[in-house]
């Protein structure tokens, strides 16, 4: 439907999206019709429509869920579609509609765009997960092919477990306004019981007005590169963010430290990296060993 559609290409079009992009991902739109897929199957009353997130039914009536949206749709390992992200074209909320958890799609063990970007994350040993798909799209449009993001939900330690079984680095990009770095946060508590000796995890935080979209159509590649080189340290981030909640020039702020890191280090099950964050806790503490 997406080529029947003068309002839907001009807002990828819009957003700088090649023809090649966008058959690369799939995309397409949802017409604002009530029942536009009862077409498109045999059976519009089928039970497995439902399940499959695809319809609704409701009062005795049974209409498409998503209408009038842009689609993004979502793959698994294997390439097949398993569910649908759509986003409303003007006015509307909700802004973005994800398909619901159904038999086939659970949002906290899937990524968007890893299906399409699984080779780079293996050739490069990186994977930069994103908050959006989007942002997903225009770094691949621009070149950087090893960006995933998260599907409506925070990360999750099956997410990291994926993408540190492929690659040796892994990248969290956020925008650097509080809600990005919030964001940033509950993936660094996710990261925890998941990250491996040997594995790096950083956090790369854009200005506060951008996102990896508008920054990467605005400056490109090559300044995209410059920040992901700049990438903080899971550790740096942690001690960081963790010192300025406390009075490091007091001994209660010291120990007000040691209360919020321990239960952190204590989530870990990397033995050589955990041991040296203890390290860390303690110089940073005054205190020649925090167990």
């Amino acid at each position: 439907e997406l080529r029947r559609s003068p309002r839907a290409i001009e807002y990828f079009k819009g957003r700088d999206v090649s023809g090649e992009i966008a058959a690369r991902f799939g995309l397409g739109y949802a017409p604002d019709d009530w029942q536009a897929l009862k077409p498109a199957f045999e059976d519009y009353s089928a039970n497995s429509l439902v399940e499959t997130g695809l319809v609704i039914d409701r009062d005795g009536k049974r209409y498409d869920r998503f209408r009038d949206r842009v689609m993004f749709p979502i793959h698994d390992g294997r390439g097949n579609v398993i569910g649908f992200g759509g986003r409303v074209l003007g006015e509307g909320e909700p802004k973005y509609l994800n398909s619901p958890e159904t038999p086939l799609f659970e949002k906290g063990r899937e990524l968007y765009g890893l299906f399409q970007a699984r080779k780079a994350i293996r050739d490069q040993q990186t994977a930069v997960v994103v908050e959006g798909y989007m942002d997903v799209i225009a770094l691949t449009q621009h070149g950087v092919e090893n960006a995933v993001a998260t599907l409506g939900t925070a990360t999750t330690p099956y997410h990291v477990q994926t993408l540190l079984r492929m690659a040796d680095n892994l990248v969290f990009c956020f925008d650097g306004d509080n809600a990005g770095r919030k964001a940033a946060w509950r993936a660094l508590e996710q990261s925890l019981p998941a990250v491996q000796d040997g594995k790096d995890i950083r956090f790369m935080f854009l200005p506060p007005e951008d996102d990896p979209d508008t920054y990467v159509r605005r400056l490109g590649k090559d300044a995209f590169a410059a920040e992901l080189s700049r990438a903080k340290p899971l550790t740096a981030f942690l001690f960081d963010t963790l010192q300025q909640e406390v009075d490091m020039a007091s001994e209660e702020g010291r120990t007000r430290l040691i209360t919020l890191a321990r239960p952190l280090i204590g989530q870990m099950t990397a033995p050589a990296l955990a041991a040296m964050m203890q390290r860390r806790l303690a110089d940073a503490s005054g205190l020649g060993v925090v167990e």
